[in-house]
């Protein structure tokens, strides 16, 4: 019986979707202190998408 990998965690989002999450926090910042650490975050999970679509693609 052969098993398949489940992965750890929730799958992360394609380059799209984390780019459409930036826009959203971007536009819909009031006011007051910049949410830096969901911004890094999200940044990253599209600089991590963007490669593995990339590197798909080739």
């Amino acid at each position: 019986m052969q098993t398949s990998l489940q992965p750890a965690g929730p799958a992360r989002p394609s380059a799209a979707e984390a780019n459409e999450a930036i826009r959203l926090l971007v536009e819909t910042w009031a006011d007051g202190e910049w949410p830096s650490e969901a911004y890094e975050f999200l940044l990253e999970e599209w600089a991590a998408a963007s490669r593995a679509e990339m590197a798909a693609a080739q």
